[in-house]
């Protein structure tokens, strides 16, 4: 069975220096790559004061307008909240998410609004009533000693679930200097799609002209891993990350 998994950071609807509203043209990119199974990272779940002022501001929250009809499955891990609202990590699927939970790895003690990170693991039921998908949506923090402690608990999260369960691990990592690699190899047996192919994970950051591998697929359990390259037109102007696609055989 072959999955094609996409992960993006949304920016929160906003394009790059957050000038112009684009969920609307990133509903139209994230449909058109037509994944089993979207990762989605700084998606709004609530925005008061963006709703009563931005034109074109859905009246859902952005992970179920940009699910519409093509995902039937989605969840939402609400990460960062606020006066106005939160956003979060959210999955969109296409098989049945079977049960889905947010795990809080925030550094404890840090009152910065902007650094609440969570994990949110979804278990989806493949077709033919066969095998469960654990799918992991990550968002790290931009201090490296953060990372660290949250890469040690995304290891404790995998390492609780079955030897034989199929895993796959996407988002944005902020993993400039590529240090989760190892330890995740290590303790959770997961290979990054693009350094199993390429030697090295992908520039991602900034979008329009990408520098930085801040953005990762893992996975566990797939016997083929095909990196998928997408055209920088429209996606280097909906975010300031670049989207990452892979094709998985399971």
């Amino acid at each position: 069975m072959t999955l094609t998994i996409l992960t993006v950071n949304l920016h929160k609807g906003f394009g790059a220096f957050n000038r112009r509203f684009v969920l609307h043209e990133l509903r139209d990119a994230v449909r058109s790559v037509s994944a089993d199974v979207v990762f989605l990272q700084e998606v709004m779940g609530e925005h008061e004061l963006h709703a009563a002022k931005v034109p074109g501001w859905p009246t859902a929250p952005h992970y179920e307008f940009l699910a519409d009809t093509l995902w039937t499955d989605f969840a939402y891990g609400r990460n960062a909240v606020y006066p106005a609202g939160h956003h979060g990590n959210a999955l969109l699927s296409k098989f049945v998410i079977v049960r889905h939970q947010n795990h809080d790895v925030s550094v404890a003690g840090l009152h910065d609004v902007a650094e609440r990170r969570g994990l949110l693991h979804g278990v989806l039921q493949l077709p033919g009533g066969g095998r469960e998908l654990h799918a992991i949506c990550v968002h790290l923090g931009l201090r490296e000693s953060h990372r660290s402690l949250q890469v040690q608990g995304l290891c404790r999260l995998i390492n609780g679930l079955p030897d034989d369960a199929l895993v796959v691990v996407a988002g944005d990592f902020n993993d400039w200097q590529q240090h989760a690699h190892e330890p995740l190899r290590r303790c959770a047996g997961l290979q990054e799609v693009f350094v199993q192919a390429h030697g090295s994970a992908a520039k991602t950051f900034p979008a329009r002209w990408p520098l930085l591998r801040l953005d990762r697929i893992y996975v566990r359990g797939a016997s083929v891993q095909r990196p998928v390259v997408l055209p920088r037109r429209p996606w280097s102007h909906l975010s300031d990350h670049a989207p990452l696609v892979a094709e998985i055989r399971l």
